[in-house]
């Protein structure tokens, strides 16, 4: 048996031992919470409808620490100071789940433990200045632990996440030759995967602060003790796998923290403006909102993966690229409607309280321009990697640097001589093409003469150049139109639940534009279920999610295996004849028809 067998077997087994022992552990907690009445009761800033029990990190603990004493490996390195620091951690979280301690008085606690914990040669090496180091390592690890807590705000969220980066950091710890540091964060997943089973929604106990910070400063831990091998890496690889690792609940704790100090609320005070909370007002439902937090975690894990593969050249690109699209991801977010004005702030304060970051409107137009600058270099970027096999080496790498601040000042320039700042993002359509198309061209034919008139084309190659206007206009495009197919994307899950269920007749044009608005205005308490069509093309096609069913003959079974209270004719160019035939048809199956009808008062 290889080593690489022999080393997997080990993970696998650390793995399913703390599952198992965790597991057990959460199902004794829960039952003595339920006994002693030690649960969390339903308030309005949290989502669980029913007491649940608390203290399920307390199962996560007991089931990892016994997982880790059976199967400790000999020659792990630094492992008994986390663990020595994250008991503390787990020890101040405990006690605040019995005695509610102020903030203040948990943060002094998190910076005891991360300095004790940087006293010993662990750190960040993110500069050449060990104090600094030091200084970075406690705010991080500070930072970590506080996000990984405010993370917890949705059934299975903050231990789903943790666990995807705990079996991330098995492969990394893996990768670096530590194979007795992998089996410890095998066994930190497998208590943390023991205790989703009882947490994931419909949860049955929460994990508590005792859960949520020990989990956050072992995490943040781990990464720093991976990180004493830095130096085998490239340096674009030692300043992001952590953030990238544990890049979920950050994102999570900047939107949290910049919403509140907007809006004039403490950070510290709960609410339900997380990112899971945003996911679940458009429409998402609570385990759809963790699913897909989740993806974005395991996402995050795999751009590390491949950041720490990657030369360092490729990597340049590849997190800034990935940056923009969570960067878009946190933006839209930032829109959904959150707050509602708190009558003893309101009274306190006099004012009410501002409902989304989007209500700073003037600012959105820096944020394209600021957009825009970042889309034209990571484009001039990708075209000279594309162009040379991702190995941008000199003459060109030079010409590469020199000649960027002059394309960004001329193409950004094009942009706005061509009015492609005019438009809003979220109405983008295919009309607004032939304006973005205009301003590319005009940005790339900038670029041409420029080059041309400064180094005459000397050590520029012309495909990568004709590659940046191909490049660019994509990420013009698609970047401008996202917003719309978000807002599309969203009204889908939005829809209400218990609406009135709709036929639509006609899946034309008129029906389409039905449609939209059954699906963006919510306040009409109607559900699109289907189409009615007598074309026999379009039976089975689906326009915005919702399938044409079939022909109005077939309107009586429709209506009935669908349970359907009402159908709306969409178009007016309807015969009398057929018009008369589909009121028989539905006022045999009891159902209520309606007629859109658009007018101008």
């Amino acid at each position: 048996m290889t080593a690489l067998a022999t080393e997997g077997i080990g993970y696998a087994t650390s793995f399913g031992l703390a599952f198992a022992l965790a597991l057990a552990a959460t199902f004794a907690v829960r039952g003595l919470a339920r006994r002693f009445k030690l649960v969390a009761k339903p308030r309005a800033d949290r989502w669980h409808k029913k007491p649940t029990a608390l203290f399920g990190g307390v199962g996560i603990f007991v089931g990892f620490l016994a997982a880790y004493f059976l199967r400790r490996p000999a020659d792990v390195s630094g492992d008994m100071l986390l663990l020595g620091c994250s008991t503390g951690m787990f020890l101040v979280g405990l006690v605040d789940d019995f005695v509610q301690l102020k903030p203040y008085a948990k943060l002094v606690g998190q910076i005891i433990f991360a300095t004790v914990f940087t006293m010993f040669g662990m750190r960040l090496h993110w500069s050449h200045m060990v104090p600094l180091d030091q200084a970075l390592t406690i705010f991080w690890l500070v930072g970590i632990t506080n996000a990984i807590n405010l993370l917890d705000n949705l059934d299975g969220l903050a231990g789903g996440v943790a666990a995807i980066a705990a079996l991330y950091l098995v492969y990394f710890c893996h990768a670096a030759q530590a194979p007795a540091l992998a089996t410890t964060s095998a066994a930190f997943a497998g208590a943390v995967v023991g205790f989703l089973v009882l947490n994931f929604n419909p949860a049955s106990i929460f994990m508590g602060d005792c859960g949520s910070l020990f989990l956050g400063f072992f995490l943040g831990g781990v990464s720093l003790i991976d990180n004493q091998v830095a130096m085998r890496r490239n340096v674009i690889s030692i300043l992001t796998l952590p953030v990238l690792l544990l890049l979920i609940p950050i994102i999570d704790t900047t939107l949290v923290t910049i919403s509140r100090k907007l809006a004039g609320r403490s950070v510290s005070q709960g609410g339900r403006d997380h990112t899971s909370h945003r996911l679940v007002a458009l429409g998402l439902s609570e385990r759809a909102a963790a699913l897909t937090l989740w993806a974005f975690a395991a996402a995050s894990g795999g751009v590390a993966v491949l950041v720490r593969n990657l030369p360092w050249q490729l990597a340049a690109f590849l997190v800034p690229a990935f940056a923009l699209v969570l960067g878009f991801f946190a933006i839209s977010l930032g829109r959904v409607r959150v707050y509602a004005p708190i009558d003893s702030e309101a009274e306190g304060k006099g004012r009410a309280l501002l409902p989304t970051l989007a209500d700073f409107t003037y600012k959105r137009r820096i944020f394209e321009v600021l957009h825009d600058v970042l889309l034209i270099v990571l484009s001039y970027y990708a075209a000279f990697l594309l162009r040379f096999d991702g190995r941008l080496t000199e003459p060109y790498y030079a010409r590469f640097v020199d000649s960027l601040p002059v394309v960004l000042a001329v193409q950004l320039t094009a942009f706005l001589v061509f009015g492609l700042y005019r438009g809003l993002w979220r109405y983008t359509s295919l009309s607004d093409l032939p304006i973005q198309l205009r301003a590319v061209l005009g940005a790339w034919l900038g670029t041409v003469v420029a080059v041309g008139l400064i180094w005459r084309f000397d050590a520029f190659s012309r495909g990568a150049l004709v590659m940046d206007a191909i490049i660019l206009g994509i990420s013009v495009a698609s970047t401008r139109i996202f917003f719309r197919l978000l807002r599309a994307w969203a009204a889908r899950f939005a829809q209400p639940r218990d609406g009135r269920r709709v036929l639509i007749y006609g899946a034309g044009d008129g029906g389409e534009l039905l449609l939209r608005e059954l699906q963006n205005n919510h306040a009409l308490g109607m559900l699109a279920v289907g189409f009615v069509d007598d074309d026999p093309n379009k039976r089975g096609r689906v326009i915005h999610g919702v399938r044409v069913l079939g022909p109005a003959e077939e309107l009586k079974a429709l209506c009935g295996d669908q349970q359907i209270d009402e159908l709306v004719i969409s178009t007016r160019k309807l015969p009398e004849a057929r018009n008369s035939l589909i009121v028989q048809l539905c006022g045999d199956a009891g159902i209520q028809v309606r007629r859109l009808r658009i007018a101008f008062d």
